[in-house]
């Protein structure tokens, strides 16, 4: 029999399954045993809520303990509460969880005694696991689409059209002015002949 603060309910690896549990403690049943099968795996805890008299309980004091295992060093009952009808019919056992096997015992008074609480029972919790899973798979995927998706072409900039219209008409305008027109060229061919008709006419 063992004693418990709390139980860590907020562990990733396991969750708690919780049953309604009771018993009842008379004068023909004074103790009664809390025990699990040895081929239950998983923890077991017996978490306590209430302790109260029954409605044919008689005015009396009725003191209910936990009887310690055989094989404890401590043989010591430890009493849970005492109740009468007229002054106390039912007591509160918040906190107190037990390990099992648990001995509950009537040690004084006739009953009915009634005790209630939780069987819990903390089985692995595979949920977490599973998202695990499926958040691993996630990041392989993403990596495997990456590596095998072909690198971006890089862009280049699009030429400016208008500047291409702009430099072809400057260079169509050096052109012309740089080739003589036909006026110019018939001009120059004539001021050949005059002078060479005013040296003959020197001669």
């Amino acid at each position: 029999m063992a004693l418990n603060s709390s139980t860590n309910s907020d562990s990733k690896s396991e969750k708690p399954v919780s049953l309604i549990w009771g018993c009842e403690l008379s004068r023909e049943k004074q103790t009664y045993t809390f025990q699990i099968p040895q081929k239950w795996k998983y923890e077991q805890q017996l978490a306590l809520r209430t302790i109260c008299l029954g409605e044919r309980a008689k005015d009396e004091f009725n003191v209910v303990e936990i009887v310690p295992s055989e094989d404890s060093k401590d043989t010591t009952p430890v009493p849970l509460a005492t109740l009468k009808p007229s002054v106390l019919p039912m007591a509160s056992m918040v906190g107190v969880e037990l390990t099992p096997p648990v001995t509950f015992r009537l040690r004084a008074g006739s009953g009915p005694v009634y005790i209630t609480g939780q069987h819990v029972t903390l089985i692995p919790d595979l949920s977490w696991d599973e998202e695990e899973e499926e958040e691993e798979e996630e990041v392989a995927e993403e990596e495997s689409s990456q590596e095998e998706s072909p690198p971006k072409p890089i862009k280049h900039a699009a030429p400016n059209k208008r500047g291409n219209i702009a430099k072809k008409k400057k260079m169509e305008k050096e052109e012309e002015n740089s080739t003589p027109s036909d006026d110019d060229a018939f001009l120059s061919k004539g001021r050949g002949t005059v002078r060479g008709r005013k040296s003959a006419a020197k001669k």
